[in-house]
């Protein structure tokens, strides 16, 4: 199979397991919303800021290092496997040590016990890592799929079956436990990978030399996206912590199903085209492209709908959360056009450069935090479109520069889907005088504006000046006609 080929196919599985994990948590998190409470929500999201940084320094970016080295041997996996379980077993104790102090911290004695179990999923990950490196370095993303969606199974089908018998934030954390313990075994079933020992840490400072810096940005990325959670939690409430994640969870939904996908398989291809500026240049501005010509309408969608499609999917207790998300969708469409940069700059090894970015951006966003505090979740909400506009500049800037292109690429990348989406609003707007009046009800609102979206962004690429817009919809249109014709067929 070609580098094409296999990109395309990559993506088109990580595309798949990225759909379904937002559509199987969808479903669920319907339900699980009407179980349990916001501030529930904001218990489990509150522990998991920290176990999820934990979780970074844990990997120790030695796996992506696997994943880009030219070669990777049964003894490197087996190192990787010996360094990130002894550095699991430090963490476990680390929060087992530090619990009592945790539950003080919060004034509620039920998070220590929260922190402890959460904790054990240290011991699982390196079984998890491991096959899944090895996976995606020889881009088998179908079986990486397969695993990412029955773990989500099992970990929904526990969550909702606790949620139901009242367990409340128990139900979300022993959810993850024995998810993550079902990906572990499918993970090595796939890989056909028995966990081994080596004690080579001459080959792990190797390793780690990439490791680290790939590890610094994923700690500081991760910690900018938790900033608004932990002021909100320190100086709001459990509860507003919910409604936030809740609306940042459900803007950030087209960017990780879309943009999200491609960063696994463009990542391996730009490592193994390093050689090949032409080609690496190639890589990137579709990848810019075709992100945002698949976003920029979902989110237009989801600016346009933000309340009725909050209080009708998760009813009247979450709807606080409609304004922060129409604020939030602004941050999608930067994230569209920053974060394929991300995996260039990972994959030839400028790291360095995109940390220095990601250290500057967080200061910006921890100041901005506390600035907007007096504002609440929607101020929080501007902080972080501020904080994407300024990392998406910055990095892009670097980006542009390492492949030797410039600005001017990067617009004539973005305009195809910057054009229809101002028209689809247009468009929208227009209906809504016209129309609006006589839709009454969540429902139908929801049903006649996304269907009406649907038709305007597929026929109106057709007659697009964009060639890539125009190829687009006629291979959207003809995967739909497609599966009418086959349903139609079946029938018969």
């Amino acid at each position: 199979m070609s580098l094409g080929n296999s990109i395309r196919h990559g993506a088109k599985w990580v595309f798949i397991g990225n759909t379904g994990s937002q559509i199987i948590n969808f479903a669920l998190g319907l339900i699980l919303a009407r179980l349990m409470m916001p501030a529930e929500f904001g218990t489990v999201a509150t522990i998991l800021i920290f176990t999820n940084l934990a979780g970074f320094v844990a990997g120790g970016g030695m796996g992506q290092a696997l994943v880009r080295a030219k070669e990777a041997s049964k003894r490197d996996y087996d190192l990787l496997f010996t360094v990130q379980f002894l550095i699991g077993l430090v963490i476990v104790g680390f929060f087992f040590a530090i619990a009592p102090w945790f539950g003080r911290w919060y004034a509620n004695p039920e998070y220590a016990d929260l922190l402890r179990v959460a904790a054990l999923s240290f011991l699982v990950r390196p079984f998890v890592n491991v096959p899944s490196n090895m996976l995606h370095r020889d881009m088998r993303f179908k079986a990486k799929t397969a695993t990412q969606l029955t773990g989500l199974v099992v970990y929904n089908s526990i969550a909702l079956s606790l949620a139901y018998l009242g367990y409340g934030p128990w139900s979300l954390i022993l959810a993850g436990l024995f998810s993550a313990i079902t990906g572990a075994l499918q993970f090595a079933w796939y890989a056909r990978w028995l966990p081994g020992i080596n004690f080579d840490f001459a080959r792990a400072r190797d390793l780690m030399r990439y490791g680290l810096l790939a590890t610094s940005n994923n700690v500081v990325g991760y910690i900018q996206g938790q900033v608004a959670t932990f002021v909100l939690s320190r100086t709001g409430d459990a509860a507003a912590v919910g409604l936030f994640n809740k609306a940042r969870s459900l803007a950030y939904m087209p960017f990780n199903m879309v943009s999200g996908s491609a960063y696994e398989p463009v990542f391996r291809a730009i490592a193994q085209s390093a050689d090949n500026p032409d080609r690496v240049r190639y890589l990137y501005l579709q990848s810019i492209q075709l992100g945002c010509l698949y976003t920029y309408p979902i989110y237009i969608l989801l600016f346009w709908l933000a309340p009725e499609a909050i209080r009708f999917f998760y009813g009247a207790n979450w709807l606080p959360s409609a304004e922060p998300l129409s604020i939030l969708v602004f941050a999608g469409f930067f994230m569209s056009i920053g974060h394929p940069a991300g995996a260039l700059l990972a994959a030839l090894n400028l790291l360095g450069k995109e940390l220095v970015m990601q250290v500057i951006n967080l200061v910006i966003l921890i100041l901005g935090m506390l600035i907007a505090t007096p504002y609440g979740i929607n101020g929080a909400a501007w902080v972080l479109v501020a904080s994407q506009f300024f990392g998406m500049i910055y990095i892009t800037t670097i980006a542009c520069r390492a492949t030797r292109i410039g600005w001017l690429d990067i617009a004539k990348a973005v305009m195809p889907a910057a054009a229809h989406a101002a028209g689809l609003l247009a468009a929208l707007v227009l209906l809504g005088e016209l129309a609006g009046r006589f839709i009454n009800g969540d429902f139908l609102t929801l049903a006649f504006y996304g269907t009406a979206a649907g038709l305007i962004v597929i026929l109106s690429g057709l007659y697009s000046p964009f060639e890539a817009m125009r190829h687009e919809s006629r291979k959207m249109l003809g995967l739909l006609w497609g599966r009418l014709t086959f349903a139609g067929n079946k029938k018969t």
